[in-house]
């Protein structure tokens, strides 16, 4: 265990999975080889380290369970400290996180996740936490119509009618009303891996990817 709590990985070679998980910087641009601009998403990689291995046959599924920045010791838990004592923690983890695979040839407990994982080209699902946008009208959050915007119609950007006839007198299940908008899980698909830059642990994917500054990201292939 080095000084600032984080496990010691010099006896550790790094582990290749299906994906991976990052933390969204912010958006940059990039030039390819035909000198064409390509719009990425900057992604910072922090270590992650092998907490718990899941089997068929003692979890009823197969995962590597991942765990990454140690908590201070005030913060953390008996049953984390327990739990997290035999991936090299000394304490508990802000993130502990899961990839569904099966464990691959070397993986153990303690192991830590290669940012190599991922190469260049690579063609990825993308899950993060959008931002939320707080509560608002059925006109922004499902880009309803509305009503005539000239003057007199006393009806512009109100929701309208919700309701039925005398049957069945109700309003019908997934009606969209006001509410809250944002703040939940978005998966974006077939999402380009540009660079992966091992140096500065640095992932570039195309186009933008939900969530704000610091949001943390799942990266899958496939």
């Amino acid at each position: 265990m080095s000084e600032n709590n984080t496990p010691d990985t010099t006896e550790t070679t790094g582990l290749k999975l299906n994906g991976l998980y990052a933390f969204k910087e912010g958006m940059a641009t990039v030039y390819n080889d035909q000198g064409e601009a390509v719009p990425v998403t900057v992604l910072r990689y922090e270590p992650w380290f092998v907490s718990q291995i899941k089997t068929n046959e003692k979890d009823g599924y197969e995962a590597l369970q991942l765990a990454c920045r140690p908590k201070k010791a005030k913060n953390s838990s008996k049953a984390e400290k327990g739990h997290l004592t035999s991936a090299g923690f000394e304490n508990g983890a802000a993130f502990v996180k899961e990839l569904r695979q099966s464990a691959p040839e070397g993986a153990s407990l303690g192991a830590q996740l290669s940012i190599d994982s991922l190469s260049k080209g690579d063609i990825v699902r993308v899950t993060s936490r959008s931002k939320g946008r707080g509560f608002t009208s059925s006109i922004k959050r499902w880009n309803n119509s509305g009503g005539p915007a000239s003057h007199g119609s006393k009806f512009h950007r109100k929701p309208g009618s919700s309701g039925n006839r005398t049957w069945p007198g109700r309003v019908m299940p997934g009606k969209k009303f006001p509410g809250h908008w944002g703040d939940e899980t978005v998966t974006v698909k077939n999402v380009e891996i540009v660079e992966i830059n091992s140096a500065e642990n640095v992932v570039l994917v195309k186009g933008p990817v939900p969530g704000a500054r610091n949001s943390l990201v799942k990266l899958v292939k496939g």
